[in-house]
């Protein structure tokens, strides 16, 4: 387990706790209207919802916006993720208005407002001993991943610079990350890799945990 000072310990919860809290309060007309217009564009369930492992691999259901339509082949089978992505479903991306119902995430305790974000349980066994440390802290709804490339650069550049965050959460540097996170989302920066709809899978590095 990695060490964590204070501030990592216990005045980052409690104050992930109240700006979660007063955003989901404020934000609450943006809420209304995001949830209305994908239940007239996409349909409904409004709210996708997915497991990811938190902290100390303890998976959680994380909720977003849903982005996609449910649309089938003869088959049955759902059609690419091209195909189903709509231009509203790009605009929520692109905009992170998708990922609002995270701050609900925040406020329970399953996410932080910074740190890694969390991704599939399928990789749970796939991430060598040294990427297992991301999970030593609370997954974020942004992290030091996401404002230094996000999908522009490779799984293992973005496990590196989540380790990092890992051995060095402060109040400083989480403060940089919502400023640079802010600036990045204004500028609509970094949101898709080259041409994917969503990024490639990881597919492991060297050995699993």
């Amino acid at each position: 387990m990695t060490k964590q000072g204070a501030y990592g310990k216990w005045v980052k919860r409690l104050l992930d706790c109240l700006l979660s809290a007063i955003a989901l309060v404020v934000l609450s007309p943006i809420y209304l209207i995001v949830a209305l217009l994908v239940k007239v564009k996409l349909g409904g369930p409004i709210i996708f919802k997915q497991q990811r492992p938190g902290l100390n691999e303890k998976v959680f259901s994380m909720y977003k916006f849903r982005t996609m339509t449910d649309e089938r082949d003869e088959k049955g089978e759902l059609l690419p993720d091209d195909i189903r992505l709509t231009k509203f479903g790009k605009f929520l991306r692109s905009t992170s208005l998708d990922e609002l119902p995270e701050l609900w995430n925040i406020f329970k305790g399953d996410m932080a407002i910074v740190g890694p974000r969390p991704l599939l349980v399928e990789y749970l066994p796939l991430y060598n001993e040294e990427q297992c440390k991301r999970h030593d802290v609370r997954p974020g709804l942004t992290g030091l991943a996401q404002v230094n490339g996000r999908n522009a650069i490779s799984w293992e550049e973005k496990f590196k610079l989540d380790v990092h965050y890992v051995r060095h959460v402060t109040f400083s540097e989480d403060i940089k990350i919502i400023l640079l996170t802010i600036k990045k989302v204004i500028k609509k920066e970094d949101i898709n890799a080259s041409d994917h709809v969503t990024i490639e899978k990881f597919k492991g590095t060297k050995k699993g945990c």
